[in-house]
């Protein structure tokens, strides 16, 4: 499955980093809203406080 973000929040989503959006895209995620992307980003933070 590719990851999908919606129109009504790609401009948000397009103000990330490189990295930050490839690591979001990598997850094979559906991102519809900002509570999508919020939950995305708390995910990638807490395996990053876990390594």
């Amino acid at each position: 499955m590719a990851s999908y973000v919606s129109p009504a929040i790609r401009e948000q989503f397009e103000t990330l980093s490189v990295n930050l959006k490839n690591m979001i895209l990598e997850r094979n995620v559906t991102l519809e809203n900002m509570n999508d992307l919020i939950q995305v980003l708390e995910s990638i933070v807490k395996e990053g406080e876990s390594e």
